[in-house]
């Protein structure tokens, strides 16, 4: 028995969200009153309807607070991470964990065309993963429990 694996895209269409964006020359304030308004940690930075960073609140404590620079005054493009980490909308839950975990990223654009079409978290990637081990293996008993049936063994 085969375990079905969702894609990107899948996880995207049942659980859809707006991309939550800032420009490279707004504020680093504007992109933490983004943040708190939306109740997220990490915003991505588009140029041009193109991705050209993600800034996160650990970029802001480390490059603005830690520096005494005024988030009023700083621009986002100054402190964004600018090598973004992203998957199309095939690649599986698996290859997106992978992904996550050998690059320590928490959080995955997922870019179609070259337009970004959505964000995957780590906890969005994990969830569905345990769901579909759930399946799997509710699944898996099922069978087990027919097999036992038709054959009049022991479970």
């Amino acid at each position: 028995m085969k375990k079905e694996r969702k894609t990107a895209r899948q996880i995207l269409s049942e659980n859809p969200r707006q991309v939550i964006s800032v420009g490279p020359e707004d504020a680093v304030l504007t992109a933490l009153r983004l943040m708190a308004d939306e109740d997220v940690t990490t915003v991505l930075v588009l140029q041009d309807s193109k991705l050209a960073g993600i800034v996160s609140q650990r970029d802001y404590a480390r490059k603005v607070e830690l520096k005494a620079r005024s988030a009023a005054e700083t621009k986002v493009g100054e402190i964004m991470t600018t090598q973004v980490f992203y998957v199309t909308p095939e690649h599986t839950c698996e290859q997106c964990l992978a992904l996550m975990h050998t690059k320590r990223i928490r959080h995955l654009p997922v870019i179609d065309s070259g337009k970004v079409i959505g964000v995957l978290s780590n906890g969005d990637v994990l969830e569905e993963l345990i769901q579909e081990d759930e399946r799997f293996i509710s699944n898996l008993e099922h069978d087990m429990l027919y097999l036992n049936l038709d054959t009049g063994g022991a479970y």
